[in-house]
């Protein structure tokens, strides 16, 4: 059994070689471990740092492509590697690289494809009232819309294995995260979560530049969830929405119309009509876009049965 741990990295000299001095070399229940960074298009000493601590491999990107897509060639390099579970973590060695059999346990005993490690929010001095809100926000609206009881989505300490690595497929460019976890779901994957210890914040978050920035992108995060991953019930919420205000207002005039002298307040009518076209359109939208699911959904499984016939193939 091989267990590579990845480290996904853009400019982290400052801190990898702190990451990388806790990083395990024996894990119970593995014969070998590995390490492996993603050069996200570093501009600095990144990769000779990485070299210097003992990296096994090193996946390079010409330029910066972001975490999520770091991520996933990650993935790919290290299914290529052949690694049997991958554990990722993160540069700025935030989370306790002890905790690394805790995480890969379920996995080797058969109870999960995929691991999150769950970090005490309520407990971390570094994390804003608001970011912690946002945290407890996005996790529940990832536990809607994967059917998963994970408390901590954002967590990027996860283990999974080999078969779940080769089912997994990122959209986002800026994290992987939230779609990783929904994914899992959809997919039925077996996915739990261990509790994890954290270590001192050595630097700020690269994706939180402000707490403006982070609501937004949790925002615009959380709406690309529901229309990636429930596009039926996100649109045709909407539309029947629009639908029943429009079909209340009609209502409402055709009423005043039969019953009382009720001469103009055409802005009425026009408003209903306007509200129940706009309904019934996006309610058809609803319908388009849960083929277009189901289409994106069958693309994943064909590239999810490559990667498993690749893997057959005789080397």
């Amino acid at each position: 059994m091989k267990l590579i741990i990845q480290i996904p990295c853009y400019n982290e000299a400052a801190t990898l070689g702190i990451a990388l001095a806790a990083l395990p070399r024996e894990v119970p229940g593995f014969d070998k471990v590995e390490w492996l960074i993603i050069d996200d298009g570093c501009t600095d000493n990144t990769v000779e740092v990485a070299l210097a601590h003992g990296v096994d491999h090193v996946v390079r990107h010409t330029r910066n492509q972001g975490l999520a897509r770091g991520f996933m060639n990650g993935l790919q390099a290290c299914l290529e590697h052949g690694a049997d579970v991958i554990v990722n973590t993160d540069a700025d060695n935030q989370y306790n690289a002890d905790d690394i059999p805790a995480l890969t346990r379920p996995i080797l005993e058969g109870k999960a494809d995929i691991v999150i490690g769950a970090r005490p929010i309520a407990a971390i001095e570094h994390f804003s009232p608001i970011k912690k809100l946002l945290q407890k926000l996005g996790s529940w609206v990832v536990r809607v819309a994967s059917k998963t009881s994970i408390p901590d989505a954002p967590s990027g300490f996860r283990a999974m294995s080999r078969s779940a690595a080769r089912r997994l497929t990122v959209f986002s460019d800026y994290t992987y995260t939230l779609e990783t976890i929904i994914q899992a779901g959809q997919k039925n994957m077996a996915i739990t979560s261990v509790p994890i210890r954290v270590n001192g914040d050595l630097r700020p978050s690269r994706l939180v530049k402000s707490i403006a920035s982070y609501i937004q992108r949790s925002i615009v995060t959380i709406i690309r969830v529901f229309v990636i991953y429930r596009p039926f019930r996100f649109f045709a919420s909407i539309g029947i929405a629009l639908f029943t205000l429009g079909f209340i207002i009609g209502l409402r005039f055709l009423y005043k119309w039969l019953t009382v002298d009720y001469d103009g307040h055409i802005q009425s009518l026009i408003l209903a009509s306007s509200l129940l076209i706009i309904g019934f359109h996006t309610i058809l939208i609803a319908f388009v876009a849960d083929l277009l699911s189901a289409n994106r959904k069958l693309m994943e499984e064909i590239r999810s049965l490559t990667l498993e016939n690749r893997d057959r193939r005789p080397q």
